[in-house]
């Protein structure tokens, strides 16, 4: 079943390169321009709030004068790639001051459009172009301040052209986080401009099919990345926002999602102010987006215990993300990372257990580590990961690195007595290549936050090899372990006053090295790894955090 799936996997990728190189060769010609240019608009309808664009800023980035800088050479002092994309993207003019000359930026602007009024692979790509047109419409104030009637009818032609070039071919974009962006700019364009009102019905007709498509009941992306979640929160709510300054009619299925989203965000919010790491995110400070959201009067308040199957659990000081999910549709997994049964643990604001974090910004090769089993703090068997990543080239390149197979996550409990909360869920990963069902139980203390464990190897079905285990739990960095004399007992420290000590009755236990992905950079640390070997028969590992007296 999976080779014919694969088969169609290759031959729908090979449909997809191939009208996408013809599309690029067509976009460069003279007929396609022609066929993008339709009327100049004569004015904005109104002007979009730009603090509405304040959630999308890494204000670091870019914080320079205008004044200081030289038009004219402006777009060719660019070397970095990376520098080059956030240029083109414009969002830097939010970080500009209002009282900067504006004549100079209009000559920024200007030598743009001249260098790029047509289609460049590199300034042209969906990402870009469409963070572009929010930036230059949330941004118009400054832009046409004091402009002349040649410079306004330039700017609104290149806005026109691009929007056009985005209507025409957001439907051949896979990455639904990507086309969210690009409706969200077909959306604006037809809230500023009255002679593109129908922009607005296409948007928010498109954006209404994905959104029905792409997001869970709790409002959660499919994808299940926290990544995902927020990227899609901000343009979402934009859009929402917009319309309301517009005083256009907010459709129902967006003030549905937008709240959905809302309760999402509240639910992942973590003691330190980062977010969870699962399933293709890394961290970022999302205390700053809490803030824009309370700004815009969200109610910040409602959560709920179980968000893109990712189990949430809060007492006192002490907090638990555990993942009891299976993996997304291949489609929407390109970036996931296959830790089911992984946990994270908080302990009042410190983060001791951790998953490893995503490294697709460091390279190719880091990313498909950190996609594997053992990059998470859950259980191995033979050290091999749970779900294959697809291989082939051209799939890839169509689909983005995709998972090959699945596995099935049931099971889930809860459960809540005088004493503990209780959470336990069992996935069949490994049952076919090494006949075992695995299955994880966590406790929380309710007096005093201990943390204890149960994860559970059940035989299925008799095999022939021995099998090896290994239990991985990845300590946040900065967190030292020391392994007592006893071999069955380490001792974390997290502060200078303030440790744990995990016990277990595992066969063998060790602290390893390790590597943290999260902050988009190689990070050293520690990793405890309790395992030992099984052969048909059943085995049951307990392990315990408890605070140290």
């Amino acid at each position: 079943m999976f080779k014919l799936k694969n088969v169609y996997f290759y031959f729908l990728a090979v449909k997809i390169i191939t009208v996408d190189l013809i599309r690029k060769f067509y976009f460069k010609s003279n007929l396609y321009f022609r066929s993008l240019k339709t009327k100049v608009p004569e004015q904005f309808y109104f002007y979009p709030n730009p603090f509405l664009l304040s959630s999308f800023i890494r204000n670091k980035n870019f914080s320079f004068k205008i004044n200081e800088i030289d038009a004219n050479i402006f777009w060719d002092s660019i070397n970095d790639k990376e520098e080059k994309e956030n240029l083109n993207n414009f969002y830097w003019l939010n970080l500009i001051s209002r009282k900067d000359d504006s004549l100079i930026l209009q000559k920024i602007i200007l030598l743009w459009i001249d260098k790029n009024k047509k289609y460049k692979d590199e300034t042209w790509k969906n990402t870009i172009l469409s963070k572009r047109i929010i930036s230059w419409i949330l941004n118009a104030d400054i832009i046409l301040n004091n402009s002349e009637k040649n410079f306004k009818e330039k700017f609104f032609q290149s806005i026109i052209i691009q929007i056009n070039h985005l209507k025409k071919n957001f439907k051949y974009e896979n990455n639904l986080t990507k086309k969210i962006e690009i409706l969200s700019a077909i959306i604006l364009s037809g809230l500023v401009f009255k002679e593109y009102e129908d922009n607005f019905i296409l948007g928010t007709r498109e954006l209404k099919k994905l959104v029905e498509d792409f997001f869970d009941n709790d409002g959660f992306p499919l994808s299940r990345n926290i990544y995902d979640l927020v990227q899609c929160s901000k343009f979402l709510i934009l859009v929402r926002e917009c319309c309301k300054e517009a005083q256009e009619y907010i459709p129902d299925y967006l003030e549905d999602i937008v709240e959905k989203i809302v309760i999402c965000l509240n639910s992942i919010k973590t003691p330190n102010n980062n977010n969870p790491l699962f399933n293709g995110a890394n961290e970022f400070k999302i205390n700053d987006f809490y803030n824009y959201l309370s700004g815009l009067d969200y109610n910040l308040s409602l959560t709920k215990k179980i968000i893109g199957q990712i189990c949430i659990l809060n007492n006192k000081k002490v907090s638990l993300f555990f993942d009891i999910g299976s993996p997304p549709k291949k489609k929407y997994s390109s970036n996931y990372q296959s830790g089911p049964l992984s946990f994270e643990y908080y302990n009042d604001e410190d983060k001791i257990i951790t998953n490893c974090g995503y490294g697709n910004k460091i390279s190719k090769k880091i990313e498909q580590i950190s996609r594997l089993t053992s990059a998470q703090s859950t259980l191995t068997l033979n050290d091999t990961s749970v779900t294959k990543l697809e291989k082939n080239k051209l799939i890839n390149s169509a689909f983005g690195s995709s998972i090959k197979d699945s596995f099935k996550v049931f099971d889930f409990n809860f459960e809540e007595n005088k004493n503990f909360f209780s959470i336990s869920a069992k996935h069949n990963a490994y049952e076919n290549d090494f006949g075992y069902i695995f299955k994880r139980i966590i406790k929380i203390s309710k007096k005093n936050g201990d943390l204890i464990g149960e994860d559970s190897l059940n035989s299925v079905k008799s095999t022939k090899m021995k099998n090896t285990y290994n239990i991985r739990f990845h300590l946040y960095p900065g967190i030292s372990a020391v392994q007592t004399m006893g071999g069955k007992t380490i001792l974390i420290q997290i502060q200078k006053n303030k440790s744990l000590m995990f016990s277990t009755n595992g066969d063998n236990l060790l602290i390893e090295k390790s590597i943290f992905l999260g902050k988009n950079k190689i990070i050293n640390n520690f990793c405890i790894n309790v395992f030992g070997s099984i052969k048909n028969t059943n085995k049951k590992i307990e392990w315990e955090f408890k605070k140290n007296k």
